[in-house]
C-alpha cells in the first residue's frame, strides 16, 4: 500500500487511513491548507464597530460555519441589529429560528413576533405562549 507523511506529526501512513494512529488528525495524508468554501461579504463601513453589512454563507475547513456578524447580518447563522437567518439572534429578525425583539419566524423567543411557535411578549401564531403566562 501507498503511505505518506502525515500532514500533522510526520508519521507514515496508508492512503487508506481515515485518521493517523500517533496523533489522531483526520485524512492524515492531505496536505494542509486554509480552505474554506461558500460566500462571504463584509462591508468596509463599519458601525459601533461592526461592519454595517455582513453576509456570510461560509464554511471553514472544519465545516463550521462562519457566523454573519454585523448590523444588517444575513447567512445561515446571524447576529445583527437587522438579520435575516436560518438561526439568528437580533432586534429584527426574519428566520427559521430566532432570539429578537420584532420577528417573523418559524420558531421564537421574542417581545414582538409574527411565528408558528414561539414565546412571546405580543405575537400572532399557531402556537404561541405568552411570556406574562411565565411572570
Amino acid at each position: 500500500m501507498a503511505t505518506s507523511p502525515c500532514r500533522n506529526c510526520g508519521a507514515l501512513v496508508s492512503r487508506s487511513d481515515h485518521f493517523c494512529q500517533e496523533c489522531g488528525v483526520t485524512m492524515p495524508y492531505r496536505r494542509r491548507t486554509k480552505m474554506t468554501y461558500g460566500y462571504e461579504y463584509k462591508s468596509k463601513a463599519t458601525l459601533f464597530g461592526l461592519p454595517l453589512v455582513h453576509i456570510s454563507f461560509k464554511y471553514r475547513a472544519n465545516r463550521t460555519p462562519v457566523v454573519a456578524n454585523g448590523v444588517i447580518a444575513i447567512g445561515q447563522f446571524g447576529f445583527g441589529v437587522i438579520t435575516i437567518a436560518q438561526f439568528g439572534v437580533g432586534i429584527v429578525t426574519i428566520g427559521q429560528a430566532t432570539l429578537a425583539t420584532f420577528t417573523i419566524a418559524q420558531a421564537t423567543l421574542a417581545a414582538y413576533a409574527i411565528c408558528q411557535v414561539g414565546i412571546v411578549f405580543q405575537g400572532y401564531g399557531q402556537r404561541l405562549l405568552k411570556l406574562d403566562t411565565f411572570l
